[in-house]
């Protein structure tokens, strides 16, 4: 039996113990990328069990695996595989779930803390000379609010929303939950056209599908205060780009705090990577990768190949 790990460098193998994967499976071939349709095609040829982060699986490619018996997605989405194929071809799919919560929960605050706190420009501030020509024990240019008292909405309830309300409750936050259009109708939801004037921030959890694309676009920015701050780690396709850049040029949003794009890696000329953005805080798609959530998400790939070997399989999503 041999198990190959397409993508492992995405995973930061440095600081993580790969030796549980090990005990199930003795034989591996980690790769660190597989880029071309050709190599990856060669890489699981003779594999049993194949883990992939983000290398897409397509019908054409599981046809060239003729043992493979289970494909591990070392992350929560599943659009990477093509899960009829697999179904059609009686190759099993299961996917790792609720393993970043507390990283990408912290990642929010992160964000939240550094734009409310005015960070980057206390810290220029603090290192320019500004402090040191001061005429005060102090640089008061960059008047900063605290999060007590604010009302924090979000989009997306499930186990991120809800651990990313707990922390607003902690401090003080009043936390409203969006009713996303064409879904059904929850306890407590406040349809989003009728929240988005109501928060002081905006925090999206949802899942990119037909419905979510473009969800927060011109005229949903339009609707939010303009010291409102929108924080998306979930995923790039929920806001349009262009009219986000153009909300925080124009002054009609506070700011932003983005960990994911439309596309990623993300082409140059992607509106949001263009240097005169005011007020924007962006991290290139780390807020799940804490060392703790990376050796969670390889102790979840142990045991659904575990699960499968013993006959419960776990975890599936084809």
């Amino acid at each position: 039996m041999q198990g190959v790990f397409l993508d492992r460098d995405t995973v930061h193998p440095a600081d993580i113990d790969f030796s549980p994967l090990e005990r199930v499976i003795p034989q591996w071939r980690y790769y660190g990328t597989s880029s071309t349709t050709s190599e990856i095609i060669d890489r699981i040829r003779q594999a049993t069990v194949v883990v992939t982060n983000k290398v897409i699986l397509t019908d054409a490619i599981l046809k060239q695996a003729p043992h493979l018996q289970l494909v591990c997605i070392a992350a929560t989405g599943t659009n990477n595989v093509d899960l009829k194929a697999a179904r059609r071809l009686g190759i099993a799919v299961c996917n790792i779930r609720g393993y970043c919560t507390a990283s990408v929960a912290e990642h929010v605050f992160a964000l939240v803390l550094a734009l409310t706190r005015r960070l980057a420009a206390t810290t220029r501030a603090a290192t320019s000379g500004a402090w040191q020509h001061s005429p005060h024990f102090t640089v008061p240019d960059f008047p900063c609010r605290e999060l007590s008292g604010k009302t924090f909405g979000i989009i997306g309830y499930g186990e991120l929303g809800r651990a990313v309300a707990r922390i607003a409750t902690a401090f003080g936050m009043t936390v409203l939950v969006a009713q996303r259009p064409n879904t059904p109708n929850g306890p407590g939801r406040i349809p989003l056209k009728d929240l988005l004037p109501l928060v002081d921030i905006l925090s999206l959890h949802c899942p990119l599908t037909s419905e979510t694309t473009g969800l927060i676009d011109r005229e949903e920015l339009a609707l939010m205060r303009s010291d409102a701050l929108l924080i998306n780690t979930a995923r790039g396709g929920i806001v349009n780009e262009q009219a986000l850049a153009d909300a925080l040029r124009e002054g009609r949003l506070g700011g932003a705090g983005v960990d994911v794009l439309s596309q990623e890696p993300p082409p140059q000329d992607n509106p949001l990577l263009a240097p005169d953005i005011p007020n924007l805080l962006l991290t290139p798609h780390v807020a799940w990768s804490s060392r703790e959530a990376r050796q969670h998400l390889l102790q979840q790939v142990t045991k659904n190949i575990r699960s499968f070997l013993d006959g419960e399989p776990c975890n599936l999503v084809s």
